[in-house]
């Protein structure tokens, strides 16, 4: 598995699994993180800078609120000794308080180091983020449980998918 893979994966493993220690195995020291968040329903700072204050933002705050985070990267992991990679992804998870389930969708945009193959800078853009009743979790769960994880092409994600009317703007999303 090349290097830029398994940075993505550790990234995804640290952020679903609430555990920040990995994020070293994905970023150099002083990456840099931007979010261009296209939706009212969840917030996230436009710019972090260096692993320790992206670990804050996106593993330890995240994972205060949410919990059974399933994340996939759509399409083919990038190829080795790859310098930009992008990406469409999915996102399924639950609020810890209100038992809500959230599903959403954007795009990685990937910058590896040249020496390392580690991530010197990621941008996030959220697309859609949808809140969904509590009663919905077991349908999402199923789904997201059910899927190839983290890397999984749009096709097999959307044609697992339940049928949520509020989820259609997500699911039209990632098949265009």
């Amino acid at each position: 598995m090349n290097t830029a893979q398994l940075a993505i994966q550790h990234y995804i493993l640290a952020k679903d699994g609430n555990r920040p220690h990995l994020l070293s195995r994905a970023f150099v020291p002083e990456a840099t993180l931007d979010m261009v968040v296209r939706t009212g329903s969840i917030s996230f700072p436009p710019h972090v800078e260096g692993v320790a204050g992206i670990g804050d933002v996106l593993v330890r705050r995240f994972g205060q609120t949410f919990e059974n985070v399933y994340t996939f990267c759509l399409g083919q992991p990038p190829e080795a000794g790859a310098k930009n990679y992008q990406c469409k992804w999915l996102v399924g998870m639950s609020d810890k308080n209100s038992g809500e389930a959230r599903v959403g969708c954007g795009v990685y945009e990937w910058q590896f180091s040249a020496e390392s193959g580690l991530v010197e800078k990621l941008t996030i853009t959220i697309e859609h983020m949808k809140t969904l009743p509590a009663a919905d979790l077991g349908s999402v769960m199923k789904w997201m449980s059910g899927l190839s994880y983290p890397w999984c092409n749009s096709e097999a994600a959307v044609s697992d998918a339940p049928d949520i009317d509020a989820m259609g703007e997500v699911i039209r999303y990632l098949t265009v």
